[in-house]
């Protein structure tokens, strides 16, 4: 017979986004431990809302299983002492297993006798388990904590209540000071505490106080709302995941509502009304069938119908207030002029330690310069990126930015636009925050493109001159996002821009304002993002292989790792790789790099290593180095067969070194291929 086992945990309201990471951890826990306890069960349902978390297990098995384990112990000639009594190992041994030597045997291993052990444990009940589940609900991990009262211990909020239900049955125990029983708490205002029946009645119970314990069940219920409100007015509801995720745990009880503002807002740029309503306000957006705007939106009440129509004014008197201050900016902004507005930049600190934003623009229009010509721009490309380098934080001293600052670069590009920019410097000042994720859109034109990665070039590389360095998970200044920016942007646009030349050549560009430093821990930063893009499929080694190449464009490295794991599924792979790691391994002991004299052979397949040598041409096609340096294999095996690389005379040697290190040259830039294991 199985049994349904409850577990919830009352709160003071957790922030929407951590609600919904939170029970999926208390699902995958609470799986853990009653695997660990060998507990079976079919299934573990999840709750949660803005003040619980729940989980239900269905079908619990109502004991452990049996365990009978065997243990190898040391050999019977260290187990017994010349009399054939058991030594300290032997009775250590079983005392570690909580057992005696009367429970040992021997058994023959590969001719050897062994003492062996077997251990027996009669599976508990599982109400002798349950206890463990408040070890579980301490265990749960957040990304921020706090205590309360006097209270020494943290959590992510205030524990208030605690339920723990086998069936209808209770249990009793105690978690952060709270007693554990049946109650837990209703809707904040139209509920009341209530009486948690059993593990299967747990969803009505809490209905019946205005609570909706599923988070599926909330938000197929604002789902279906949205599209009645969609019938009823003709109207398109825009459903934002990210935000539907965010009401869904703000909300208990979910009503969807529409509301409405005065059409003379909609001259206002569309991205500001979208943000006063979606950041702002946590409003749905709704359009007409063609996706124009209209001037309504959808928001969701915490609780029912009642007196529904005050709070539709009260959301559309707090909306409109937001309302008149973008329209009041956006007038406004217009009188400003864009000169006036860089020339104030001087002011305006980017960081303490780094300086202001004005001399921060000036190293990015040196770096933006650089990349132009590297990407071979047209001049009318190259003139769009000066310009709009010249200029392109200017917004964040206009009044909109200054309210909502969401809007930085979207309103760079419409008021460069209304002050006569041309496209191409306008889109670039809204690109250049792109990505704004590590996974986000990129920037669309080469010139928004060249403007980004400038100018996270000289964020990466000024924080970390001055000692601004990203360690563990700590960092505040987005420097992972801005390299990850960097790296992807390159690939997209398919440049094949080597990194460490790059970052050497703005190493030595001179700027009154800041000398850059830490190179080296630059490059790290780098590889480890270019490491980030690569299949996860890619062994390890392969990845090391790779990055330690003489190769640093983006795209040849993330190609590459991807080729070679393709190529390890051949049967030619292990040798291929191992004759070209001999190689590495012993060009590495080259002590200078020196020009192959021919006339220092001593056979044939010195020789004829030395014409594959000079006829190897890598190229672009990364697929085709790898093949050609792979046929090289027995080329290479006949001159190991055949010479001596370490000879005494002295002059020999450096000649058979010399030409083991141009080969080596000429195949890093594919791999580091000494890096790969082939056991």
């Amino acid at each position: 017979m199985t049994k349904n086992l409850l577990v919830e945990l009352g709160l003071e309201e957790m922030p929407a986004y951590v609600v919904t990471p939170s029970m999926k951890q208390l699902r995958d826990k609470m799986a853990a431990f009653l695997t660990d306890n060998r507990l079976t069960f079919d299934k573990i349902e999840m709750f949660s809302t803005p003040r619980r978390l729940a989980v239900r297990v269905s079908n619990l098995s109502e004991k452990q299983t049996d365990l009978t384990e065997d243990f190898k112990g040391p050999s019977k000639k260290i187990a017994l002492d010349a009399d054939g009594h058991f030594t300290k190992a032997a009775q250590g041994f079983v005392r570690g297993k909580g057992l005696t030597v009367e429970d040992i045997t021997f058994r023959e291993v590969k001719g050897e006798e062994y003492v062996y052990v077997t251990k027996q444990e009669i599976g508990k009940p599982v109400e002798e388990l349950i206890d463990g589940v408040a070890d579980v609900l301490t265990s749960l991990s957040f990304p921020v904590n706090m205590h309360w009262g006097t209270n020494t211990f943290e959590y992510i909020r205030p524990v208030h209540t605690l339920t723990v239900l086998l069936d209808d049955e209770s249990f009793l125990m105690n978690l952060f000071d709270i007693e554990s029983g049946r109650t837990s708490r209703g809707h904040r205002f139209l509920g009341h505490e209530v009486k948690i029946q059993s593990a299967d009645s747990y969803e009505e119970d809490l209905r019946k106080v205005f609570v909706i314990a599923s988070p599926m069940e909330r938000e197929n219920m604002i789902l279906d709302q949205i599209k009645e409100i969609e019938k009823m007015h003709n109207v398109h509801v825009e459903i934002d995941e990210d935000l539907l995720d965010e009401v869904l745990n703000l909300i208990e009880y979910p009503t969807a509502f529409i509301g409405r503002f005065d059409e003379r807002y909609l001259d206002v740029p569309e991205e500001v009304l979208v943000t006063s309503m979606k950041v702002n306000q946590r409003y749905f957006v709704v359009r007409n069938e063609n996706g124009k705007l209209l001037p309504y939106f959808v928001s969701v009440r915490n609780g029912n119908t009642e007196h529904l129509e005050n709070v539709v004014k009260g959301n559309q008197k707090v909306l409109v207030a937001r309302l008149e201050d973008a329209e009041f900016f956006w007038r406004e902004d217009q009188r400003l002029v864009i000169s006036d507005l860089v020339e104030k930049l001087k002011n305006v600190t980017f960081h303490e330690k780094i300086g202001s934003l004005a001399e921060h623009m000036e190293r990015t229009a040196k770096i933006a310069a650089l990349l132009a010509e590297k990407a071979q721009l047209s001049k009318q490309e190259m003139k769009d990126v000066a310009r709009a380098a010249a200029i392109y934080k200017f917004d964040l001293l206009t009044g909109m930015v200054g309210e909502f600052d969401e809007l930085q670069g979207i309103m760079g590009e419409k008021y460069a636009l209304l002050a006569g920019e041309n496209t191409a410097v306008a889109k670039a000042i809204r690109e250049h925050y792109l990505p704004i994720a590590s996974d986000g859109e990129l920037p669309d034109t080469k010139v928004g493109a060249i403007l980004a990665i400038a100018d996270k070039m000289d964020t990466i590389l000024s924080f970390f001159s001055v000692g601004l360095i990203p360690s563990g998970s700590n960092d505040p200044y987005a420097l992972r996002r801005a390299t990850q920016g960097v790296v992807r942007i390159l690939d997209k646009f398919g440049w094949h821009i080597a990194l460490d030349e790059l970052i050497e050549q703005l190493y030595a560009l001179q700027f009154d304002s800041l000398t850059y430093s830490n190179k080296e821990q630059v490059l790290d930063f780098f590889r480890a993002r270019i490491e980030k893009m690569m299949d996860s499929d890619v062994p390890k080694d392969i990845v090391s292989s790779v990055l330690n190449s003489s190769t640093f464009v983006v795209r040849d490295l993330v190609e590459a790792a991807s080729l070679l794991a393709e190529k390890a599924q051949e049967d030619s792979f292990k040798s291929s790789v191992e004759s070209l790691a001999r190689v590495f391994n012993l060009a590495e002991k080259a002590e200078t790099a020196s020009v192959v004299d021919e006339s220092l052979f001593e056979n044939a397949e010195e020789k004829a290593l030395h014409a594959a040598v000079e006829n190897l041409t890598l190229s672009d096609d990364l697929a085709d180095n790898i093949e050609q340096l792979f046929a090289l294999s027995p080329v290479i095996d006949a001159f190991f067969d055949n010479t001596m690389v370490m000879a005494e005379d002295e002059a020999i040697r450096a000649n058979r070194l010399a030409l083991l290190a141009a080969l080596m040259t000429k195949a890093k830039k594919v791999a580091q291929f000494n890096q790969i294991n082939t056991k």
